[in-house]
């Protein structure tokens, strides 16, 4: 079976200091339905529709989503 997302609107921004959950090595991280997940510079961080939060490279998120107007 193939499927297509439903297309939902999110939150999305680029990561900065303090948007962390903690560090690790001194590693950003945050917290994620999944777990812990390391994030850096030039990331992007998303919030779903639950308030739900996760990392996403800026190659990706360029290929996976659209800016809304």
């Amino acid at each position: 079976m193939r499927v297509i997302k439903k297309p939902i609107a999110v939150k999305a921004e680029i990561y900065k200091l303090g948007m962390e959950d903690g560090f690790i090595d001194g590693k950003p991280y945050i917290e994620t339905l999944e777990g812990k997940h390391f994030i850096g510079k030039g990331d992007y961080v998303i919030t779903g529709v639950k308030g739900e939060r996760y990392p996403i490279k800026p190659d990706i998120f360029k290929e996976t989503y659209s800016i809304l107007k």
